[in-house]
């Protein structure tokens, strides 16, 4: 990836250039880095994947890239995508995977006044009509390994979020009261250099002299656990000359009436 200075018509940025990794500015064209990590193995075939089930399989994927020596330093980070009815408008924002169980992938964040929120639940005014379908983006570089989850979301039982919110430090749980995630935050005049934060210090201190001496806080109703039920999930491995691995699993349902698992690879 190059940097082009600002003319008119010109590429601020051109890609590829030189190294993505490397610590000097590329001074001409370049090749776009190979992903060599499975070549000597193969690269990723069926029989590598869980043939029934895609939790199972990412769970497999999600351990190994937990495992100290990988690189991967956060595994749980992926990006959740949501859009928008009826603008179709798209919207993306990093989360942490909190828990993953049979039914799906779980996160844990504000749904009264954020953008997910009004995505995914719609709005009192009606801007909005609410829209479950998301998906979730994991990206593990050091292992050339991408999984994509494509699914509905449903928010968990309150005392599902509770039980999760107890784990929590007490300064979060304090900020998951005191923040309305997402609002207009302007600045206070009497207030020399503000540039709208002390209105949120302002909130977080009345949460804590609310809940001063409480050492159980509840969970806000506004607050809690999402859980994307994949309806697909494709995992990806990095192969040379672009010609990646590609597997997807697909959720359809039966002859007997019960949902089941497809596995296809796909071109990449």
């Amino acid at each position: 990836m190059a940097l082009h200075p600002a003319q008119d018509g010109a590429k601020l940025i051109f890609a590829p250039a030189g190294s993505s990794r490397s610590l000097e500015i590329p001074t001409g064209p370049g090749q776009a880095e190979q992903f060599l990590k499975t070549e000597h193995r193969g690269g990723l075939k069926r029989s590598d994947l869980n043939p029934d089930e895609p939790i199972a399989q990412f769970h497999d994927w999600f351990r190994e890239a937990s495992q100290p020596g990988t690189g991967v330093l956060h595994p749980e980070t992926c990006t959740l995508s949501t859009a928008q009815l009826p603008s179709g408008r798209v919207s993306a924002r990093m989360v942490y995977l909190k828990e993953l169980d049979a039914k799906g992938f779980v996160i844990y964040s504000n749904f009264g006044t954020s953008g997910k929120a009004r995505d995914l639940f719609g709005t009192a005014d009606g801007s909005s009509t609410g829209n479950r379908w998301a998906s979730l983006v994991f990206w593990w570089e050091p292992l050339e390994r991408q999984v994509r989850v494509e699914g509905r979301a449903e928010r968990l039982l309150a005392a599902e979020s509770q039980a999760y919110y107890d784990t929590r430090v007490r300064g979060s749980r304090i900020g998951a009261w005191s923040s309305r995630q997402s609002a207009v935050l302007q600045p206070d005049p009497n207030v020399e250099g503000d540039d709208g934060r002390a209105k949120l210090d302002k909130w977080v201190k009345e949460t804590e002299e609310k809940f001063e001496g409480v050492e159980k806080i509840p969970v806000p109703e506004f607050w809690g656990g999402l859980r994307i039920v994949p309806e697909r999930v494709e995992f990806w491995q990095g192969r040379q000359n672009r010609l990646h691995d590609r597997f997807v699993y697909d959720r359809v349902r039966g002859e007997d009436g019960q949902d089941k698992w497809t596995l296809e690879r796909l071109s990449p």
